[in-house]
């Protein structure tokens, strides 16, 4: 059952999982998505998981977004420390409303983006996350207990987008706090192939 409310603070998308041995799902979606962008993805990577799926509260023109950037590549840090603990709380809400453990993110560009900064500034809120194509978030990141936390980061070799350097630097930052990161880079650019479904239905299997 698909359902949409809108009285949380986020317009967004829960579906009951089937399985209740499987860590459910945030899903988080690319600029210009929405809350029904990422369900096919979450249904293919984790059969019979609970996925909850909001959408980003900032418009940049008509694209829905998880916070603000100045430029390409080029991140509003304070609005964005403003909208992570926003979606942490979100997060919380979500799980006393539906009954739900911590959840795993499974984050897009943005999406993947505002999941790393919210591994780092809310590290509580997470079970772990997958970050496609994900950049560093914080300039100088707070520091965070991720022990343990299982972190899949997907980067594209050919991405025009995220430089290699800023994906090996995300990943190892999220290392030294202590995160169990498994890093790969595929031969593709910022959109997603079947490689990386692959990959995320793999890892999300051993969580």
């Amino acid at each position: 059952m698909t359902d949409t409310k809108a009285d949380t603070g986020f317009v967004h998308v829960f579906e009951q999982g089937s399985d209740p041995a499987r860590k459910p799902l945030l899903l988080l979606h690319g600029t210009g998505g929405d809350e029904r962008d990422l369900l096919g993805l979450g249904r293919t990577v984790a059969p019979g998981a609970s996925l909850l799926s909001p959408r980003g509260k900032v418009l940049e023109g008509a694209a829905p977004r998880f916070f603000r950037r100045l430029a390409e590549g080029v991140f509003d840090e304070h609005d964005l420390r403003r909208r992570t603990d926003e979606l942490a709380d979100f997060v919380l809400e979500a799980r006393e409303r539906y009954g739900l453990p911590a959840p795993i993110a499974l984050g897009f560009s943005n999406g993947a983006n505002i999941a790393a900064a919210m591994l780092l500034q809310r590290p509580d809120v997470l079970a772990g996350a997958a970050l496609l194509r994900a950049m560093v978030p914080f300039a100088e990141p707070p520091r965070a207990d991720l022990k343990g936390k299982p972190v899949l980061v997907l980067s594209g070799a050919l991405d025009p987008i995220v430089p290699a350097s800023n994906a090996e630097r995300l990943a190892r930052q999220l290392g030294e706090n202590g995160a169990a990161v498994d890093h790969r880079v595929l031969p593709a650019g910022h959109g997603l192939g079947q490689a990386d479904l692959s990959l995320v239905h793999d890892w999300i299997e051993r969580q």
